[in-house]
């Protein structure tokens, strides 16, 4: 196994928090008819595609168009985002800054919407720090499909066998490690800072 050269950072669930049912515990009372909205209309799914790159003006008109009787909360997927996104993970972030701090080559690799992005980059700031990220939403590819972690190495120059992967998800996990790269699943800071030293990354 070769040393750690470079790290990259899932965001969502890794350095920021994401829960649609924040608003919808609201929007749909009723836990029956809120899980029913999300397994049967705003599926994950769908919301996948704005990952991809779709828009969310069409994703919407594709939802009205066989769910009619729910245009309200099709709507209010996209309208109360903000509420899916509460607060960041500070610990993580913590633990990002630290490495970068300490001189470590760090870049973040994502399935995001790109206009949803556009405000987590205003609302968090530390979104900044890295030396760049891969939003898929952006570039058309989502993971755990291997060209979108092929294309961020390419972009951002990483040898994938030196590149440490962090996810929450573990089939993006899978995805990178069948990339070449190396990769970890993330549980919280702590473990992932076991992690880090473990594989020999000093901060």
């Amino acid at each position: 196994m070769q040393q750690v050269q470079h790290i990259v950072f899932d965001i969502g669930k890794v350095l920021i928090h994401y829960d649609p049912e924040i608003p919808f515990s609201r929007l749909i009372p009723d836990p029956a008819k809120r899980q029913w909205f999300f397994d049967n209309v705003c599926t994950p799914d769908w919301n996948i595609e704005q990952d991809r790159g779709r828009g969310w003006e069409e994703a919407e008109v594709e939802l009205l168009a066989i769910h009619p009787g729910h245009e309200a909360n099709i709507r209010n997927f996209r309208r109360y985002w903000h509420e899916m996104v509460p607060h960041a993970y500070d610990d993580t972030v913590d633990l990002m800054e630290r490495l970068i701090d300490a001189g470590h080559d760090v870049t973040m690799l994502t399935n995001f919407a790109a206009d949803t992005f556009v405000e987590a980059r205003a609302r968090f700031p530390f979104l900044e720090k890295p030396r760049g990220v891969t939003v898929s939403g952006e570039v058309g590819l989502i993971k755990p499909d291997r060209a979108i972690y092929d294309l961020h190495a390419d972009t951002f120059g990483l040898t994938p066998p030196a590149s440490l992967f962090i996810d929450d998800s573990p089939k993006n996990v899978k995805g990178a490690q069948d990339a070449g790269w190396q990769a970890v699943l993330f549980t919280g800071a702590g473990p992932l800072e076991a992690d880090l030293r473990r594989l020999g990354v000093a901060f």
